[in-house]
């Protein structure tokens, strides 16, 4: 489960998707309605919000408003709850790791996005907010 702090603009088609599935399983985590993937390292900063169900609502609307700009019909009625605006705080080295994890994916399966995400600024997902500091404990190496 990869749930990027960058925005995902920057994702090709099939990272887009594979995003939209992993955050809604996210939410069906949170919900505790399965019971694979609770200790998911990538579900600690939800976890950490004051409200994560509403936290990954809103990471999920953002998720599925891309999704409408590309004309991809994703069920935006699977989102749950309320939304957010309480954001989450996302490290700089993470940010640059997982540029550095994105460039190298895209670079293997879409030489074309690569080209072009090469010379875009990075963009956060609407539901973090940059701050100083190295790449996140719960990120695996």
């Amino acid at each position: 489960m990869r749930l990027w702090s960058l925005h995902p603009s920057h994702l090709d088609a099939r990272g887009l998707t594979a995003l939209w599935r992993e955050a809604l399983l996210a939410q069906k985590v949170l919900r505790g309605l399965t019971r694979g993937y609770q200790r998911h390292p990538q579900l600690a900063r939800f976890r950490a919000h004051p409200k994560p169900l509403a936290a990954i609502a809103s990471y999920l609307a953002a998720v599925s408003g891309e999704a409408v700009r590309r004309g991809y019909a994703f069920d935006a009625r699977k989102i749950g709850g309320s939304r957010s605006k309480v954001k989450i705080a996302v490290t700089r080295g993470q940010i640059a790791h997982e540029r550095g994890h994105l460039l190298r994916k895209l670079k293997a399966r879409s030489p074309k996005d690569y080209a072009a995400q090469r010379k875009i600024k990075v963009r956060l997902h609407p539901m973090f907010r940059a701050r100083a500091g190295g790449v996140a404990d719960w990120e695996r190496p």
